[in-house]
């Protein structure tokens, strides 16, 4: 599997566009990880908007996937990893 963030000196080929999703994961990995160099590199790389729509569908497949591996709803797991009470 390939890594979703590329390692620190790591050269890109002139002018090689990223996509949102490469982004997105880049950006969430780096602000988990509170490396704000990382993550102001990654916002650089799509517009607002599109890193918006990615990591909002990261959020999105984060929670299925905790959900179908704790088997509890996904709306159970996004207020536990928010830290709220179960409703």
């Amino acid at each position: 599997m390939e890594a979703a963030w590329t390692l620190p000196g790591t050269v890109h080929p002139v002018g090689r566009q990223r996509n949102l999703f490469e982004a997105a994961a880049t950006y969430v990995a780096a602000c988990a990880e509170n490396d704000e160099q990382r993550s102001s590199e990654a916002a650089r790389w799509v517009t607002p908007e599109a890193l918006t729509f990615g990591v909002n569908e990261l959020a999105c497949r984060a929670v299925i996937a905790l959900a179908r591996e704790r088997d509890e709803s996904p709306y159970r797991v996004a207020r536990s990893l928010l830290g709220l009470p179960a409703a």
